[in-house]
């Protein structure tokens, strides 16, 4: 059998191990192991799997994740969700659907602090489930705005999932975050679009909230001010070049953990909770990169990405045509898989095959950031898409009387909103890439 055929086994048989419910980790790499084994043997995959997790883990890159982690966790835990909540109603609930808006935008707030899709819809639905309970808001609304906000917390910058791409691509982490910025205050503001024509198609599904004076407002933004600093300063730091992203991830996770102390709202235990939910979720990702590298090392020995790639090229399939067909195949996947877990598996399959297409013509650099985007954008939907949409169950578990087709019936504005800025960032590669060309 050929590198090739065996190659394309083994990823058959990750696909089937995730079926069965195994560990997206443990499905790598016992598929990596046993596909590189049956290319160079049991020698060579010992002498490489000795010296794999020290390769691994040494990348000064990776060291930001648990420190974006921790200040995600530390956020949760020390109210910032609630400060902000109570700052986007102040200005929007008196809307139509303003209290949902309010939702989705206390999501990007807390998603530029957080850095995590499931985190921010964990918290931000503790946080504005009851208010929108409170004003009767129709229950696909409410659940289906809130599981479409979480997905803010890693397309709003920092984000794990795009430091994991930038390891993976070789790119810079720095530039990353640049690229995603717009696109991530875009679907902000779709999502927005979506609430406001939602109840204006259906007039009692998101009354409006009472009008809060002036004072009260003046009072939510001098609770919120510590939070936009932390971020400026974070964000700020690292785009004007100051800090690199790990010093600016070590500074806001520090400054998040003070103002979380400060303001008595995070205990003792909590902090120490907080650690242990980090080290548990760092060591959980660290393990499905070691999969995903131990997989990756058995692909390009058997040459099945290069073939894949020769072959697209070599098909003369039009570049639009290969990267629809792409994102396509990633909707599939986000029905089943999570978002870390495609981008791990299929990174090194269709990268080689899009720098070897024109797109626009973007030089190699452009279009692997301009890529990394868009898969990120995509991968996204698949968390508010049924089967197995992980904020949707996640907002359902806190909302066990609305039946999940409520919630999947909610989303479906949403997703739709996420289609058209998936089109527009296709067709306008300069969304993600002016920021990047304007501070660089």
């Amino acid at each position: 059998m050929s590198g090739v055929a065996i190659g394309a086994a083994m990823g058959v048989l990750v696909l089937v191990l995730l079926v069965l419910r195994v560990h997206i980790a443990m499905a790598m790499l016992l598929s990596g192991a046993i596909g590189y084994a049956l290319v160079s043997g049991w020698n060579p995959l010992l002498n490489y799997v000795k010296t794999m997790a020290f390769a691994r883990y040494s990348v000064y890159d990776l060291s930001v994740v648990p420190l974006f982690l921790l200040m995600g966790n530390l956020a949760s835990r020390g109210g910032l969700s609630r400060r902000l909540f109570r700052a986007t109603n102040a200005f929007l609930g008196h809307y139509r659907g303003g209290v949902a808006m309010s939702a989705v935008g206390a999501c990007a707030g807390f998603g530029a602090i957080c850095g995590s899709s499931l985190a921010t819809a964990a918290t931000m639905g503790q946080v504005a489930l009851p208010e929108l309970r409170r004003y009767r808001y129709s229950p696909a609304l409410a659940t289906g705005a809130l599981a479409a906000g979480g997905t803010l917390g890693i397309l709003i910058p920092p984000s794990v999932v795009l430091v994991i791409y930038a390891v993976l691509a070789e790119q810079n982490v720095a530039s990353m975050f640049m690229a995603a910025l717009v696109p991530g205050l875009l679907a902000m503001g779709g999502y927005m679009a979506a609430i406001a024509i939602y109840v204006r198609l259906s007039p009692g599904s998101g009354p409006a909230a009472p009008r809060m004076g002036w004072p009260e407002r003046w009072q939510t933004l001098r609770e919120v001010w510590p939070i936009v600093a932390v971020f400026v300063t974070v964000i700020g730091g690292i785009y004007g070049g100051i800090f690199t992203p790990t010093e600016a991830a070590a500074i806001g996770t520090m400054a998040t953990g003070a103002l979380a102390l400060l303001t008595r709202e995070l205990s003792w235990e909590g902090f120490l909770q907080a650690g242990l939910d980090t080290a548990s979720a760092t060591a959980m990702i660290f393990l499905i990169l070691l999969g995903a590298d131990l997989l990756n090392a058995f692909f390009a020995l058997s040459q099945m990405p290069a073939a894949v790639a020769q072959w697209v090229l070599g098909a003369g399939l039009s570049p639009m045509l290969v990267l629809v067909a792409i994102i396509l195949i990633y909707l599939v996947l986000g029905c089943v898989m999570d978002s870390l877990s495609m981008i791990l598996l299929t990174i090194p399959i269709f990268l080689p095959v899009v720098m070897g297409l024109d797109y626009w013509g973007l030089n190699p650099t452009d279009k692997a950031i301009w890529f990394g985007v868009l898969a990120l954008m995509v991968v996204e939907i698949g968390l508010i898409t049924p089967p197995v949409g992980m904020n949707l169950f996640i907002i359902n578990s806190l909302a066990r009387d609305v039946p999940m087709k409520e919630t999947y019936r909610g989303t479906l504005p949403f997703i739709v909103s996420d289609l058209v800025r998936t089109a527009l960032l296709v067709l306008v590669p300069g969304l993600s890439l002016w920021l990047v060309h304007a501070l660089n």
